[in-house]
Parts: C-alpha cells; structure tokens; sequence
C-alpha cells in the first residue's frame, strides 16, 4: 500500500481509538477531532472545529501557555509533553479527569504544522476507587446481622425498619446519635438498601475544614478562584452525582455554609467556587450529627430553615447504655474478628458484669477498643477484671466522684479559655493575629476556638 493510500484511510484509523485526539495549527485552533474525543467530552465536531484548544478549559494547558515564551503555548518549546493528569470541562460543564500527551508535528524541512493531543478519560478510574473504598468498608462488616449493626434489642430493631424505610426515600435523611454510636455505619446501610446502592457513596466530615476548603470540598472549584488553587477541583456534590452524599458533623457546618447548603437543596442546583456555570444536584443528602440541633436552632448558631430542610426522615441512634441486652453480642463479636483473641479467652463472669455495669460514654467505638486493651495486656486464659482499662475496672462511688471533680474542673477550663478569647477579640476589634499574639498561641489555635466555643468575632470588628 502507497503513502496516499494510507493517507486516504488514516481518518478511518484515527476514529477506531478509544484516546480521544485532536489535531492543532500552529495558531492553537482545532483542525480535526476524533470520534473518541466528541463521545468523551460531549461535544460536536461543528462546535470544536476552527476553536481555541482552550475550549476545553484544560488546567494543565493553562499553565503551559503562562510558559510558552517565544510561543503561545509551552509545547512549541519542549516539542513534546509526557502523561499528565489534568481535568478538561466537557460540554454540560463537568470535570473530566484524564490523562493527556501532546507533541508537535513537523514536515521533512522540519518546519512545525500542528500539534497533536490524545486524553485518555480516566473519571471511571475515580468511581472505581470510591467503590473499592466502599467495598472495603463492607468486608468488615458479619453478614448475619443487620448491615454491620450488632444486636436485635427493642430499640435497634426500631432502627433497622426506620433505616429500610429512609432508604427507598429521597428525601434527606439526618443521622443523630453519641459519638460512636454508627451513623457513618447507619448512612452506609441506607445507601446499600437504596435504589442508588450502585452509584457513589461520597462521604465528608465537615468538623475536620475550615470554612474555604469546606465550600470548596463541597462544590469544587476552578483553577485560580483563590490562593492556592492550582487546579480545577471537583467537589463531593458533583462526585456524588445520582448517588448519595453524607455530610457527617452537620452541626459544626458555618453559617454562611449553611446558607449554600440551603439553596443547594431548594435549587437542586449549585456553582464551584469561582465559576458562574450551575450544575445539577442529583444526590441524595444524608447528614449526621451528636449535638443537640434544635438547641443550636435556639441560640441562634444553626440556621432555622436549614434545619427542617434537612430533618426530614430523622434517624436516632440509641447509645449503648440504652440497649445492654446487645452486649454480650457485641462483645462476641469483637473477640471473633480479633486476631489475638479466641473464645477461651472470652470475659468471666465478673468482668462481664464490670462490662455491663459501665455507662459506655464512647459506646460501641469504646467497647472495642477496651476489648483490643485487653487483648494486649493479657497473656492467656479468660479475660479478667483487670484486663480492662482502668475507668471500667474501677467504675464505682469513688470513681465517679474522681470523674465529677474532673469534669468540673475542665468545665471550669473551658469557661476561663472562653472568658480570655472574648477579652483579646475585643482588644483586637476581631483580629484572628494580634489575638493570636495576646494569647500566646497560633492563628490556627484562635480559630479552631472559635469554632469550640461558637463565638461570632465578626460582631466586634
């Protein structure tokens, strides 16, 4: 076969890749697409063809035409460029995670022509790992019980029906329940028994951000919208897409979060931070929280209408002292799935009843990391009294008593670091460095306070 010959089926070649590709002048306009690279990004060749290649809106791209000194584009420079992952935005405005190469063009005098780019979209990448991640969680879970949940006392068996029912549901669901109770258990058990179970599970613990990386987790953002930002970012709504997403720590969310938060479940719609194209919402919200909400409602620290929006199908996690009967089933569990524990070695009578005597503030989270303490202390034989850590095993009058004193005296602790942090904002008219200086300690510190003790310094600036 002649060089015209397979020059005449090169087209037909091209378009039998799975890469999408594109060709380039010299001028940066597009001059042909491939069939891959119109099905990838949504596009039709009329709407490519005669274009900037930065319609795509390619972050990476970007930086190389910052760079391209002589050139309106990096590449002209180096000749070639090796595999980067970057993100394109495709027609309907979403992110395309992909993987790029590009190189020049040349003719015999060496004279340059064009350009070519192959993306290879690498999103599904993505939603595979969050199932793998999803599928880890599951594997520790004991199939004969209740989604992962342990026990079949009055109270749980509530919980199972209420949490079925709020799976086949839309409608938002809130998780309340002590620390280590299992909402991110109870939110995993209502995706899985979901209409959605096969779509992402995104999940996002908005106690761990500070107020810009959290409105920037939840709706992504673009290249250059603030400090740092150095790439397009998708947030967890639009990782989430059909699927569900669960806010965990609801009640530390800001105010002015909330505020978007809000619009999001009225609008089913929403704008990464620093771009104008609005997307739709298509998750499911599931939230969670151990704070009293209607307390924040009253003063003033969680917005009203946020609330009923979000508390539509509430679900209430006993704690565990409310359902001792699933004790002992608790404790079997987790001496069957710990490696250094077998049943031989199961508590005795007397430090069974030491178990259920405790008040179990930590819950379940609690029983078993008491139960992995005493697996490490011990050496052989049943577990003994005082294998257990030291606030079970001497769990009586005086102990309480001890624990009272304590408690006051860290109540007292946080009044005095509330007291002193209110003082220097007012010295500082609401400045996070000078209060930071007066108290002697970080920036950040000044912050996370007031957080903790949900003080608006923006009333004394």
């Amino acid at each position: 076969m002649k060089d015209q010959e397979i020059n005449l089926y090169m087209r037909e070649v091209i378009d039998t890749m799975n890469e999408g590709l594109f060709l380039i002048r010299p001028d940066g306009t597009i001059m042909m697409v491939n069939d891959a690279l119109l099905k990838m990004t949504g596009f039709k060749q009329e709407e490519l063809l005669g274009k900037p290649c930065s319609v795509f809106g390619c972050d990476a791209c970007e930086r190389s035409r910052e760079l391209g000194k002589q050139h309106w584009c990096r590449l002209f420079n180096t000749r070639t460029e090796g595999s980067k992952n970057c993100y394109i935005i495709s027609k309907n405005g979403s992110y395309l995670h992909v993987l790029k190469k590009a190189s020049i063009l040349e003719n015999d005098n060496g004279e340059i022509i064009g350009a070519v780019e192959t993306l290879t979209d690498i999103s599904e990448l993505d939603r595979k790992e969050l199932k793998i991640q999803e599928l880890s969680f599951q594997l520790h879970r004991d199939d004969n019980q209740f989604c992962g949940f342990i026990g079949n006392s009055p109270a749980m068996q509530k919980v199972y029906a209420l949490i079925t029912k709020a799976a086949q549901s839309d409608a938002p669901v809130i998780i309340f329940g002590e620390s280590g109770t299992g909402k991110e258990l109870a939110a995993q058990a209502i995706h899985q028994l979901s209409p959605r179970k096969d779509k992402p599970f995104v999940q996002l613990n908005c106690a761990a951000l500070n107020d810009a990386l959290l409105e920037s987790e939840l709706f992504g953002h673009v290249k250059g919208s603030f400090t740092g930002a150095y790439r397009h970012r998708a947030g967890r709504f639009e990782e989430a897409g059909s699927g569900d997403i669960f806010l965990d720590e609801i009640g530390d969310v800001p105010l002015q979060i909330q505020v978007k938060l809000l619009r999001v479940l009225e609008t089913k719609s929403f704008e990464r931070v620093g771009d104008s194209l609005t997307l739709s919402m298509k998750a499911r919200l599931i939230t969670a929280t151990n704070q009293n909400l209607q307390e924040l409602v009253r003063d003033k620290k969680f917005r009203e209408d946020f609330f009923f929006r979000i508390n539509v199908i509430p679900v209430h996690l006993p704690p565990l002292r409310e359902r001792k009967e699933d004790l002992h089933r608790l404790v079997e569990h987790f001496i069957s799935i710990n490696p250094n524990l077998d049943k031989s070695e199961s508590p005795t009578p007397e430090t069974m009843r030491k178990l259920i005597e405790y008040d179990w503030p930590g819950n379940v989270r609690e029983l078993k990391s008491a139960l992995e303490y005493a697996a490490v202390v011990k050496e052989s034989g049943p577990m003994l009294p005082h294998h257990l850590p030291p606030q079970i095993n001497y769990f009586s009058g005086e102990y309480c008593n001890i624990a009272t004193v304590r408690s006051q005296e860290a109540q007292t602790r946080e009044l005095t670091e509330k007291e002193e942090l209110i003082s220097a904002l007012k010295k500082t008219s609401g400045n996070k460095s000078e209060t930071a200086r007066i108290l002697n300690v970080s920036r950040g510190t000044v912050h996370n306070r007031i957080r903790k003790h949900r003080i608006e310094y923006r009333i004394y600036e």
